[in-house]
């Protein structure tokens, strides 16, 4: 299975993507426009077209221009942090508990409603009813976990002081393994996950066209940032997060000396 088999998981990638992708993968998030400029060219991505696509995320407030050097702001930057949790996740023991958020529907617009929904992913929760959010409490203090709180503080398009909604521990009466299944495309994602492994067997971070290599890392690490995070009671048998994981920090690591190399 190449590349080319897994077109849901692996896509196309426009300017603003590439872009996007280049300054997420960089630590810390800050590129010469030059660098940008030559990563675009491997995609047949003209320097006009790259000038203007960063114009466009800074007036979005995605990125911001410090003396011809690009840097991750706003929703981005905030992207970042939890890429990197998703690359090498710290994860405390888990008691059984969860985290329940029940959301109220102060004064919310639809957009910001929207908003919400898009952050409770992001945090790594899942809807087990409408209103009705949840995970394992097994998160950290860092990465996802400060989220989790603010979205239950306060979002864009509430009433002044609206509770956007109410924080809840709970456990589960019944198996919480089929409350994990209910809340969470667990065979989905597996399916996924095996699909880009299988895709990288036939992928050379090393021997591939630079831009396929990029747009495949691209899409393990996006993958990677859906894995829910589950504690190890919960996982399904033969649950892939921890070799895909592996095996695309490996590539990773190849695919980004080769990338240093071109836009050198």
């Amino acid at each position: 299975m190449g590349v080319e088999a897994v077109p849901g998981l692996v896509r196309p990638l426009n300017a603003r993507s590439v872009l996007a992708s280049t300054l997420l993968g960089s630590h810390p998030p800050e590129l010469p426009v030059a660098v940008l400029v030559r990563t675009a060219a491997a995609f047949g991505i003209s320097e006009g077209t790259t000038r203007v696509a960063l114009s466009r995320m800074a007036t979005r407030g995605e990125v911001e221009n410090r003396d011809g050097r690009y840097l991750l702001t706003g929703t981005l930057a905030a992207r970042q942090r939890g890429l990197d949790v998703s690359r090498s996740p710290h994860l405390r023991e888990w008691d059984g508990s969860w985290t329940v958020l029940v959301l109220g529907d102060a004064g919310r617009l639809p957009a910001a409603r929207r908003s919400l929904r898009r952050g409770l992913r992001a945090a790594r929760l899942g809807e087990l009813r409408e209103g009705v959010w949840l995970r394992p409490d097994n998160l950290l203090d860092t990465g996802d976990a400060p989220l989790i709180a603010e979205l239950a503080e306060g979002s864009e398009g509430s009433e002044p002081g609206g509770i956007v909604a109410s924080r809840f521990t709970a456990r589960p009466a019944g198996d919480p393994r089929d409350l994990a299944r209910t809340v969470f495309d667990l065979d989905g994602w597996a399916a996924s996950a095996h699909a880009l492994l299988l895709a990288l067997d036939a992928a050379s971070a090393t021997g591939s066209h630079l831009a396929t290599v990029f747009s495949l890392d691209a899409a393990m690490l996006r993958h990677l940032r859906a894995d829910p995070l589950l504690p190890g009671p919960l996982e399904p048998p033969g649950w892939p997060a921890e070799a895909l994981r592996s095996r695309f920090q490996v590539f990773d690591a190849a695919f980004r000396r080769r990338w240093r190399a071109w836009v050198a």
